[in-house]
């Protein structure tokens, strides 16, 4: 086993500490927010955010050890351009389907009867 430099080890727990951080605050905020729309919200900022840092971490960790590493690079660059493109389609679902908004969640759009299937 390869003994790594101290501050790379300092460098790898702070992103993976950074990565599970974030992932934890994303699921609380999914199993804790009010409604459809703000828990869609949760896990596609934070946790994104969170297995990007876990991802830069053992970026970081298999490329001092076994030389440079680019298979968790492919991993993030896919769940960066995916995760944002499924959380619009969820969203639009979820206008479409006019699903139950909580008091506190703000609907910005002008006209929201215009988007609506329902008949008069």
């Amino acid at each position: 086993m390869t003994e790594l430099p101290v501050w790379a080890d300092w460098l790898i727990s702070f992103f993976i500490i950074l990565g599970a951080s974030f992932a934890f605050i994303g699921s609380l905020g999914l199993l804790r927010l009010p409604d459809f729309m703000a828990r869609l919200h949760a896990p596609t900022k934070n946790t994104t955010l969170g297995v990007g840092g876990v991802i830069i971490g053992s970026m970081l960790y298999f490329s001092l050890t076994d030389g440079l590493s680019f298979h968790e690079l492919l991993i993030a660059i896919f769940l960066f351009l995916t995760a944002p493109i499924s959380a619009h389609l969820l969203a639009k679902a979820g206008l479409h389907l006019e699903l139950e908004l909580s008091k506190n969640t703000r609907d910005f759009r002008a006209k929201p009867e215009q988007y609506s299937d329902k008949d008069d």
